[in-house]
């Protein structure tokens, strides 16, 4: 499997196989006309589940390996 040290949340997504990389732009683009048109943001992770891309679970666990790339991040001294 990728080491994802320098990955975001859509991209390990779709690493992971969760969403398709169209699926991930449509998030991005919910969350660009969200933040333009109603003065509010959303994580993209509330997004893909309200839109019934993505569980809970797997939400938890791309924010984990995210964590994961932030204490190898600190540890390396980046």
């Amino acid at each position: 499997m990728k080491k994802n040290y320098n990955k975001r949340f859509g991209t390990i997504a779709v690493d992971k196989e969760y969403i398709t990389e169209d699926q991930l732009v449509k998030g991005l683009e919910i969350q660009a006309q969200e933040n333009i048109m109603e003065d509010k943001h959303r994580l993209l992770g509330q997004i893909f589940v309200e839109e019934g891309l993505l569980t809970t679970s797997q939400v938890d666990e791309i924010l984990e390996t995210m964590n994961q790339r932030l204490v190898y991040m600190i540890s390396v001294g980046r």
